[in-house]
């Protein structure tokens, strides 16, 4: 995976194709938030999640609470 961080002319760029309207001052915000969540993303995707069923396995009220106050 790239490590190049997106440039605010980038930013501009993947909007318009995307078909938004993104005013010139807000360029480098978007480009910072996009990179920041990159980066997030990139974390998480290094986690290893091997032994940890699907979503789809866990049904609701099967646990039971037995804790002392």
């Amino acid at each position: 995976m790239s490590t190049v961080e997106l440039t605010p002319p980038e930013a501009a760029r993947w909007a318009a194709r995307a078909g938004l309207v993104l005013p010139a001052e807000r360029h480098a915000a978007v480009a910072a938030v996009a990179n920041h969540i990159h980066g997030v993303v990139a974390v998480l995707r290094e986690l290893d999640f091997a032994d940890v069923p699907p979503a789809a396995a866990y049904h609701t009220g099967q646990e039971s609470h037995d804790a002392a106050v």
